[in-house]
């Protein structure tokens, strides 16, 4: 099992203006990866989708992907 990488990085908000953090977490049609790919744990894993929302929202990242 991968470790949470914003764990080990000492992490503790995750920013939604920062879209090339939050790229590694989306997949190639812009949906959220799911946690047992990416090793997040729950609590990273909740604020993570809520930071890539509020990115989505305010156009920083893609809704879709053509």
């Amino acid at each position: 099992m991968r470790q949470c990488y914003f764990c080990s990085q000492n992490i503790q908000e995750v920013d939604h203006k920062d879209p090339e953090l939050l790229i590694r977490f989306i997949s190639s049609q812009a949906k959220i990866i799911d946690p047992r790919h990416t090793g997040t744990c729950a609590k990273h894993q909740r604020k993570l989708a809520q930071a890539i929302k509020q990115a989505r929202f305010l156009g920083l990242l893609p809704f879709v992907r053509r």
